[in-house]
């Protein structure tokens, strides 16, 4: 596909956003990406947003996300077709195909590092169609992960509660975002309860302040354990003096220096406890729609 104005103009901002990072930006890396969705970067409600995390795996690395348009088209075969990502044996190449055979997807996004190239497909239901975890663990390539947490997640009031399904094609994982969160979730007792009972250590403060401002959040799971291998708590605004906590003074400054398109800037502030610890990712949004769900 050949490079379009929006193509054109996206990989200059993603080129300067690497530098204000001081992540080296290569273009054999991201040209093809951005030329593979080309005609979405054209379409107005086209959300586009960069990411930092504190994580040692992110060290050194910028990630991209996009919705994608038309939304009839499968992104992932799409990659496959367009030699973005390898073709695998593993289950984590089936699951988007039997999503597809059973739900109703409304549209994707796609997420890439400037360093690591192609990484995610996001399925997003509509807001007003929710999905139930009954929906969900039987599908044959998901991860026995969702099934053996079910009664934990209905528990809390989220097994009717699922927004998005993220699937990491290099690290063979699955996110399950909950949306409209019951409020109880976010309470201090709470928080705690759900990380304990999921076998991680004490939360910070920090992550405890985060969560109570949380409007969402998502687990992690694999092939490779029946436990949850990840919880993030996302918070969301226009004036990152508002949230809870203090900003790292470098990624604030990366993300405040970062071009936008439109008149408001929007953040997403991210915690998530793993069993390398607790750690911090901040998103701003290049091109955002009001009502578009959010990727983190």
């Amino acid at each position: 596909m050949s490079e379009t104005a929006g193509v054109a103009e996206l990989y200059a901002t993603i080129e300067e956003a690497a530098r204000l990072l001081g992540v080296t930006c290569s273009r054999e890396t991201v040209a093809p990406i951005l030329s593979t969705y080309g005609d979405a970067f054209e379409h107005d409600a086209t959300v586009v947003a960069f990411r930092v995390a504190t994580a040692k795996r992110h060290i050194g690395e910028l990630d991209c996300r996009f919705t994608t348009h038309p939304t009839h088209r499968d992104p992932y075969a799409f990659a496959l077709s367009n030699g973005l990502t390898p073709k695998t044996g593993h289950p984590v190449g089936s699951l988007l195909f039997d999503l597809q055979g059973g739900l109703p997807i409304d549209s994707y996004g796609i997420d890439f590092g400037v360093v690591g190239g192609f990484k995610k497909v996001y399925s997003f239901f509509t807001p007003d169609d929710l999905q139930k975890l009954s929906s969900l663990v039987d599908i044959p390539s998901m991860p026995r992960a969702l099934a053996a947490n079910a009664d934990f997640f209905a528990r809390y009031g989220l097994d009717d509660r699922v927004g998005v399904i993220g699937i990491d094609y290099p690290h063979h994982t699955v996110n399950v975002y909950f949306n409209d969160v019951p409020a109880e979730c976010f309470e201090t007792s709470a928080i705690r309860a759900m990380l304990a009972e999921s076998g991680f250590t004490e939360p910070s403060e920090q992550m405890l302040k985060l969560g109570q401002a949380a409007f969402g959040l998502y687990v992690t799971l694999s092939w490779d354990s029946p436990r949850i291998e990840r919880i993030c708590y996302a918070v969301t605004t226009t004036d990152l003096q508002t949230l809870p906590v203090r900003i790292d003074p470098e990624i604030e400054k990366f993300v405040t220096g970062v071009p936008h398109s439109g008149a408001d800037r929007k953040f997403v502030y991210g915690v998530a406890l793993a069993p390398e610890g607790e750690y911090y990712k901040l998103e701003t949004h290049y091109k955002w729609t009001p009502g578009a769900m959010d990727f983190i």
